[in-house]
């Protein structure tokens, strides 16, 4: 799986994409939210508070209960504002 990262998320991970491989527990956006937050103290600042991060399954928007199923690509994102 491909993992994007924008934004301040990216700042913080220091990538912009990386391909993952969680193992097979991990099946929410949550569960792998919690899991890249163990991979170190740059993920877990950009997970800090994982409930304000966005995140897409293959380009649509997911919620943090979405199933990872057979998604290609994750991308996580701060909350935007607009105007």
């Amino acid at each position: 799986m491909k993992a994007r990262y924008f934004a301040s998320v990216r700042e913080r991970i220091g990538l912009a994409e990386e391909e993952i491989a969680p193992p097979s527990e991990v099946g929410t956006v949550a569960d792998l939210i919690a899991w890249l937050s163990r991979r170190g103290e740059n993920y877990a600042s950009a997970f800090t508070d994982g409930a304000k991060v966005r995140a897409a399954l293959d380009q649509t928007h997911a919620g943090l209960d979405a199933p990872l199923g057979s998604a290609r690509e994750v991308a996580f994102f701060p909350p935007m504002t607009g105007g």
